[in-house]
């Protein structure tokens, strides 16, 4: 469920606000435990979305580092690499 969840920390270019509120769906899918909430819970389900998506933008936005920004596709062929090395 929480495949997704991706680093978004140094990035060229930044994380988008759509790639945030994607992680933070998938973190509160995967604290509540479903992916779909019922109709009496999806108010709260809603406002804890908005919430950690506010405070995921906040964060990527204050870190520092001095490390060079990475590459999004060489991050993905490192991943594929492993998937493939760990998966066959």
């Amino acid at each position: 469920m929480c495949r997704n969840i991706k680093p978004l920390h140094n990035f060229e270019p930044p994380a988008t606000d759509i790639e945030v509120a994607d992680a933070a769906l998938q973190y509160v899918r995967k604290i509540s435990g479903t992916r779909s909430p019922s109709k009496v819970n999806q108010p709260a389900f809603d406002a804890a979305v908005a919430a950690i998506t506010v405070a995921t933008r906040q964060l990527v936005d204050s870190l520092e580092t001095s490390a060079p920004p990475r590459n999004r596709e060489a991050e993905a062929a490192k991943a594929k690499a492993r998937s493939l090395k760990r998966f066959g």
